[in-house]
């Protein structure tokens, strides 16, 4: 049975000298589906009886729920918003899911995922955060970069719901490790550090336009609340242009292929560099589903 490969470990000499940091990068990007969503899809799909698994996703969690789900001979439906790159839309049905695709002008995606819940009362309804099997099944990249004795001061990943930067708190935790683990947020969509401010959850009243399109949630899940509000070291607001400039150091220093979504921990980085200047640092590299188009535009001008 096909299973979650272990991460990609990136040593870029070139980028930790021009930053002035010593990265380690942790790529998801050859994880199966792209992304390290499929941590947590296999999880799920692993361990619920359900014959039907149904869900809401902007993209790499639906391809990878797809697919996991198949694996297991089970039926996926993946609730995704006509604004989702092309290329996402297109991986989960071929991956074997049926796509729901809703208007975000008109009706929420949650708002539709609870339509199929009462349309398809006999399947699952798996979050794509927040939700124990996927929290879990996210641990396992901290689990991975423990074991390797990497000798960390911080663990930066992407947050959008939460279900990533749980997984690696509640994995740093149970080993006693010192190491911090702290989330990368677009500003455009800083739901996340808007409720650290607060001490409570935030909701937007709509989704953000972030070029991160992985990140664009309404509020972090609740599950992930209760875990990041007493273990998460903090949250760094990173601009659409610390992202874009992610994206290009990651391909031109690294070698990688990434995301905007998959660069927010360097973007994390640009946007903190004396935080974290001669600490050791991994960023996680969450994705590389990148639309082609504009990962061209992106990288143009390199």
């Amino acid at each position: 049975m096909t299973r979650p490969r272990p991460t990609t470990i990136v040593d870029a000499p070139r980028l930790s000298k021009k930053l002035g940091v010593d990265l380690v990068l942790a790529s998801e990007t050859l994880q199966y589906t792209g992304s390290f969503k499929f941590r947590a899809a296999y999880n799920v799909a692993a361990n619920v009886k359900h014959a039907h698994v149904i869900t809401a996703s902007s993209g790499n969690f639906g391809q990878a729920l797809a697919y996991a789900c198949s694996l297991f001979g089970k039926r996926c439906t993946v609730v995704m918003p006509t604004t989702a790159p092309r290329i996402k839309v297109d991986a989960v049905r071929e991956y074997g899911a049926e796509v729901d695709l809703v208007d975000l002008a008109r009706k929420g995606r949650l708002d539709r995922l609870a339509e199929l819940a009462k349309q398809y009362p006999e399947a699952y309804v798996a979050s794509p955060y927040d939700d124990p099997l996927v929290i879990e099944g996210n641990a396992g990249l901290a689990t991975e970069l423990l074991a390797l004795e990497l000798h960390l001061d911080f663990i930066i990943a992407p947050i959008g719901g939460g279900g990533l930067t749980s997984g690696l708190v509640k994995a740093v935790e149970s080993s006693g490790a010192k190491t911090k683990v702290l989330a990368a947020e677009p500003l455009l969509a800083n739901d996340a550090a808007e409720s650290f401010r607060a001490g409570h959850i935030v909701t937007r009243s709509d989704e953000s336009e972030t070029i991160a399109d992985g990140a664009r949630v309404l509020r972090i899940g609740d599950r992930n609340w209760e875990i990041l509000s007493g273990g998460l070291a903090g949250v760094i607001e990173v601009t659409e242009d610390q992202i874009r400039e992610g994206v290009r150091l990651l391909f031109a220093l690294a070698n990688l292929k990434v995301e905007p979504t998959g660069a927010l921990a360097l973007g994390a980085v640009l946007a903190d560099q004396d935080r974290f200047r001669g600490k050791r640092v991994c960023c996680v590299i969450s994705g590389g589903n990148a639309d082609p188009a504009l990962y061209a535009k992106l990288i143009k001008d390199i």
